[in-house]
């Protein structure tokens, strides 16, 4: 909200949304399963920095079995987790890993099978 000083408007300094200090340990599961139900591969680096923000990462190292370093770079804005990390730094909270169909299609019903010429000739 701007404030006004005379005939000057100060402007009131931005903060950056933090996600980080809106969620305790016991919300990450659910926060990163819900990421990856949406589908969107761009979300899902920036939740698990989240997630290792909340946890901590000595925390997380501690439970993947995974260096601090080999962490910070996994997580940062360049990193590109391999499958295996990925998995670890995912079974720390409880999660892991699974393949579905993108979307949910019928099946289609079987065809009745129409009767052999064998079967009229009888």
């Amino acid at each position: 909200m701007p404030t006004t000083t005379g005939k000057t408007i100060k402007h009131a300094a931005s903060v950056a949304f933090d996600a980080a200090s809106l969620l305790a340990p016991d919300d990450l599961p659910g926060f990163l399963a819900e990421v990856m139900r949406d589908g969107d591969t761009r979300a899902l680096p920036l939740a698990l920095r989240t997630a290792a923000d909340v946890l901590g990462m000595t925390e997380l190292a501690r439970r993947t079995g995974l260096s601090r370093e080999s962490l910070y770079r996994t997580l940062s804005d360049k990193g590109n987790p391999r499958l295996d990390t990925l998995a670890a730094i995912l079974s720390a909270f409880d999660l892991r890993l699974t393949v579905a169909p993108a979307t949910a299609k019928p099946k289609p019903k079987p065809k009745p099978r129409r009767a052999s010429h064998a079967a009229h000739a009888a």
